[in-house]
């Protein structure tokens, strides 16, 4: 797993790839507050190589909590930034500042 931000000078955002490796799955999505958990919004395409990937572009000066969907289930990216507690899901999420 992991994350690459690519801060854009001219204009206010920052892109920021999610990559994470799942050779037997099938889909695999990033969801977080910057899709409105929405699945189909986060979904990654994957390589050859077994590894998921995809591009976003999130507003900088902030922060997101996230998760990875694969095949379903719900993952933390192991390379997050921090981790903050979600009275909503009963769990951590990661979280991604930009």
């Amino acid at each position: 797993m992991s994350i690459k931000k690519q801060v854009i000078k001219t204009k206010p955002v920052c892109k920021v790839t999610f990559s994470v490796e799942a050779k037997e799955a099938n889909t695999a999505s990033v969801v977080g507050d910057f899709n409105n958990w929405n699945p189909a919004e986060g979904e990654l395409s994957k390589l050859k190589n077994g590894t998921f990937k995809g591009v976003f572009d999130l507003a900088k000066d902030a922060s997101y909590e996230f998760k990875y969907l694969i095949d379903g289930a719900y993952v933390n990216d192991s390379e997050a930034d921090s981790y903050q507690w979600n009275e909503f899901a009963g769990t951590e999420n990661g979280v991604v500042t930009v």
